[in-house]
């Protein structure tokens, strides 16, 4: 395919996978059961956090995390006690425990109280067509307070050569005005042309196989390398194309 039909390829494919049937099977679901801004972001963050492995256990646990929040997670992270953190002990997803749970609880609550909230950090440090320095900021501000040093891996920096694909992911949820009902946009401050593809085994193969991908590592480098691709596709919304190459990747086995 030339670059003519490869862009009219993958605009066909976004349009085939980003509408609402997509939610049904897809972590982005979680960040859909609120309507306060505060709770959409916050439920966007942790089920985002989770969100390796099967699906179908993410979802599950990201819905059991929301419920041990009494699902309010704002009003969870600015008000709990030490005894609602303990409550949280019992949680695990492969790597990510209880311990770390009530760690993000708290690195959220310093990030409320002291911060203005998760889209001021995020917005704070972009930079032209890019949030990765946004990314270093934010890990840098979320772990200021005391943590266990276990629960840093749990925050991808990609100022470490990291394709920090659930981030990415989160960011793409928050920002990205899609007019389909999938993510969100609630975010006005950052631009959706700033984003960056949520780079993982799915869309690197696809994403190679098309010839828009030539690193083999799915590291920051060819999340670089993949995003300057897609920015020729289209400049202004450029992650729309993880649709079509995550979609081509696990629904057609491409």
């Amino acid at each position: 395919m030339n670059q003519k039909e490869l862009k009219e390829f993958l605009d066909e494919k976004v349009i085939q996978y980003n509408n609402q049937d997509f939610i049904e099977s897809d972590p982005v679901q979680i960040p859909h059961l609120f309507t306060q801004k505060e709770d959409i972001e916050i439920a966007g963050f942790l089920s985002a956090t989770i969100a390796w492995g099967n699906r179908k256990m993410i979802i599950k646990n990201s819905h059991q995390m929301m419920e041990l929040m009494g699902n309010t997670p704002y009003d969870f992270i600015m008000s709990h006690s030490e005894e609602d953190l303990e409550r949280l002990e019992s949680f695990v997803h492969r790597t990510f425990n209880g311990k770390d749970f009530g760690g993000f609880i708290k690195g959220l609550q310093h990030i409320y109280k002291n911060h203005n909230g998760l889209e001021a950090v995020f917005a704070k440090n972009q930079e032209e067509n890019s949030l990765q320095k946004s990314i270093h900021e934010f890990k840098k501000i979320f772990f200021e307070i005391e943590h266990l040093p276990r629960t840093q891996k749990h925050i991808s920096d990609p100022l470490n050569n990291s394709a920090a694909k659930r981030i990415n992911m989160y960011l793409r949820w928050m920002v990205r005005q899609d007019t389909k009902g999938v993510d969100l946009g609630i975010w006005k401050t950052i631009s959706p042309a700033s984003l960056s593809c949520p780079l993982d085994v799915h869309s690197g193969n696809v994403a190679r196989k098309l010839g828009i991908l030539t690193r083999k590592q799915n590291d920051g480098k060819a999340l670089a390398e993949l995003d300057f691709k897609l920015r020729e596709m289209d400049s202004e919304d450029p992650v729309k194309y993880d649709f079509a190459l995550f979609g081509l990747g696990v629904f057609e086995g491409f």
